[in-house]
């Protein structure tokens, strides 16, 4: 699929291709890497099932797929939160340059985060919630219960900004920086290994800015192969649900 796909950009089109996130970044990763990055062509790879959302084990996890895509050259990657900032990317796609993955969860019963009015551009993050004392910037299914603890824990007096970093490469480098000014502590959330995902691309930033923050937080699968289960049994077994979030941001204040 990716090779045919890879004929038709070199034709002129625009391919949108489908598939399960654990096989198009990994069975795949050899033809997206030569066929579609190498000449820069804009093939746009649309993958579900990513993180453990799609309850099949550890071989059906896509737990690497934002290292690996993120490690390509000329590859943007994109993990949306929200069906209608998802359908914005696909259309908005169709002019941008060269590669992209779209990570998205199995699809069904996606709670809308944001007004229909709500714009989305690739390679800038949006901000869901505005907030003085931390930061929280997620991606994918994590932003929603990033903005739920917003609400939350603004009620009890603790401000939180939430930064949905939909695009996780290129990433938006300014949006970091003036959260690490402008709240001093970050927290980072992805339904991905800790390493070399969006927590690793924000701290990239930090480090290559010199940045000190007051405190920093990330919250993933750890270096783990989860075993079956349902997702959110299994954030919380690996220790990166809603409640581990809430109660580490509390334990700063």
């Amino acid at each position: 699929m990716v090779g045919v796909s890879a004929g038709l950009a070199l034709e002129g089109a625009v391919p949108f291709i489908i598939g399960m996130m654990p096989f198009m970044s990994m069975r795949a990763l050899e033809q997206v890497r030569t066929d579609v990055c190498y000449p820069k062509l804009p093939v746009r790879i649309i993958a579900n099932y990513s993180g453990l959302t799609g309850n099949g084990g550890s071989t059906h996890y896509a737990m690497e797929d934002m290292a690996l895509f993120s490690s390509l050259v000329n590859m943007t990657v994109c993990a949306p939160a929200d069906p209608n900032q998802l359908r914005q990317i696909i259309l908005k796609s169709v002019d941008w340059d060269g590669p992209m993955a779209i990570r998205m969860d199995p699809g069904k019963n996606n709670a809308v985060l944001y007004p229909e009015d709500a714009q989305f551009e690739i390679g800038r993050a949006y901000t869901a919630r505005e907030g003085k004392d931390i930061t929280i910037i997620a991606c994918g299914e994590m932003v929603s219960e990033a903005i739920r603890i917003s609400d939350t824990l603004g009620k009890e007096g603790i401000s939180v900004r939430v930064i949905d970093m939909f695009t996780v490469k290129p990433l938006d480098r300014e949006a970091v920086l003036k959260a690490a000014e402008e709240t001093g502590r970050i927290v980072t959330w992805e339904d991905h290994l800790m390493n070399n995902g969006l927590s690793s691309a924000v701290s990239d930033v930090l480090t290559d800015n010199c940045v000190s923050l007051k405190s920093f937080k990330r919250f993933g699968i750890p270096q783990v192969y989860p075993g079956f289960g349902d997702s959110k049994e299994l954030y919380h077994k690996y220790g990166y649900d809603g409640e581990a979030v809430t109660n580490y941001i509390k334990s700063l204040f």
